[in-house]
């Protein structure tokens, strides 16, 4: 993939980012060779393990599975220096069943359309699980965001919405924040939407800063349904989080909060990473102190009374919670049996590849889903598109009891599952989601 770096000089022109792939598929590198992995594959094998066990039609089979519409744009975009470029970008609705798709935009160089179907596939079924009535999107760009000026940035967001109009709206697909966007990004989407609607348009988009329309709570939603998962699966087995110890990869926006969550609970952090490196300290790790220290220095590396290790010690580390929080298929049948923890916490979406999954279930370690763990934030993104709609909002305490109702509720529904069929959390919480995804799609039949 070529560099997106930014162009010098005084010369204009059209500057292009790489050709698309002709298999827009990511390419994971191992010391042999360099085999496609398909991130959309991953999800379809949960799909079909969740089916087989629900014993469903294999017509109906096909149509959860497939996307109802990927549409692939690219991007011109005036550059600071008055250079242009062109920029690789995504948007995908994998099902409108139960309701509006929802789903991030993601900015990040390795962005593809196989990674964004995989995601909107996700997003489906995890918006069925925690039972809220949306179905699955995701975007992307191909983007270095880091690489960009701020007006840059603005300028490929407001082109990004300007050039797929007609796929976004409060009651068709509802973004939010991803990997590499936010707030702000958030409120260029809002106002370029609005401004080519001619009226305001709140619900259009979920994230957005509180002054604009925002929830609370927002922000530490996804962490804090990390944490009541956690909590959830460390009551089913006993464990005591007081004495708890536990390690996360990416210490981002999810990993930062659900660390920070359940070390107010006593759960002793001894490994921390993220993009720059991974630290340890046998005794704990402050995590406040931490967190204050990264928004300071941008790395977890040099904190205080911390030791540098390998980034891949963190996964293996013998803690009883390990939470991956960074991006996906960091878990494969590569290292998955050197890992020794009772709990994984799926922070990030599908950190866990389908082979991994087959090694961790006979070690008996007990995987919190990421379609459950991480469904904190499309929770409370809902219920920020409630409140635009009504125009109403409620206090942070509110969305909090809210958000711990569905969060406990979507866990008992998977758990109960898991036992019934004696099968992973995983497929338990794909049948979960499947089983009330059919009954709409059967209930309301095939147009045409």
């Amino acid at each position: 993939m070529a560099k997106q770096a930014k162009g010098k000089g005084k010369k204009s022109g059209v500057k292009k980012v790489g050709p698309l792939p002709v298999h827009p598929r990511r390419l994971v590198s191992t010391k042999n060779t360099s085999l496609p992995i398909s991130v959309f594959d991953n999800v379809m094998k949960q799909v079909d393990e969740a089916c087989v066990q629900l014993k469903l039609d294999p017509n109906l089979q096909e149509f959860l599975k497939m996307p109802r519409r990927s549409s692939i744009a690219y991007l011109p975009v005036q550059m600071d220096d008055g250079s242009h470029r062109m920029f690789p970008a995504y948007r995908v609705q994998h099902s409108i069943a139960r309701g509006p798709a929802k789903g991030g935009i993601r900015y990040h160089p390795g962005v593809t359309l196989d990674e964004v179907q995989a995601l909107a596939s996700w997003m489906t079924f995890k918006s069925a699980v925690v039972n809220i009535p949306f179905g699955g999107g995701k975007g992307g760009i191909q983007c270095d965001p880091t690489k960009l000026s701020r007006g840059e940035l603005e300028r490929l967001t407001r082109r990004y919405v300007a050039d797929l109009m007609n796929v976004f709206g409060p009651e068709l697909d509802v973004p939010a924040p991803d990997v590499g966007t936010g707030p702000q990004v958030m409120a260029w989407f809002m106002d370029t939407y609005s401004m080519r609607e001619g009226h305001p348009s709140p619900a259009v988009v979920t994230g957005k800063p509180t002054s604009m329309g925002g929830s609370l709570g927002r922000t530490e939603a996804t962490g804090r349904g990390v944490m009541i998962s956690t909590r959830e699966a460390a009551k089913h087995l006993g464990l005591d989080l007081a004495t708890a110890t536990a390690s996360v990869q990416g210490f981002g926006n999810v990993g930062s909060i659900s660390a920070r969550l359940l070390h107010e609970l006593g759960v002793k952090f001894t490994h921390v990473s993220d993009v720059t490196g991974a630290v340890y300290n046998p005794d704990g790790i402050d995590i406040d102190g931490l967190s204050e220290y990264v928004t300071r220095t941008g790395s977890v590396l040099g904190y205080q009374g911390t030791t540098q290790i390998k980034p891949e010690e963190v996964l293996t580390a013998k803690v009883d919670i390990l939470i991956p929080a960074a991006l996906e298929s960091v878990i494969t049948d590569k290292n998955a049996r050197r890992i020794k923890c009772k709990i994984i916490a799926e922070g990030a979406n599908g950190p866990t590849t389908p082979g991994a999954d087959k090694i961790l279930n006979k070690k008996g370690i007990m995987v919190i889903p990421d379609i459950l763990c991480n469904a904190g934030g499309v929770t409370v993104s809902y219920f920020e598109w409630v409140q635009n709609r009504i125009g109403y909002f409620w206090s942070e305490d509110e969305v909090n009891r809210r958000l711990e109702e569905k969060m406990v509720a979507a866990f008992g529904d998977v758990l109960a599952m898991s036992l019934e069929h004696e099968v992973s959390m995983r497929i338990a919480a794909f049948m979960v989601a499947i089983e009330r995804l059919i009954e709409v799609v059967q209930l309301r039949g095939i147009y045409g």
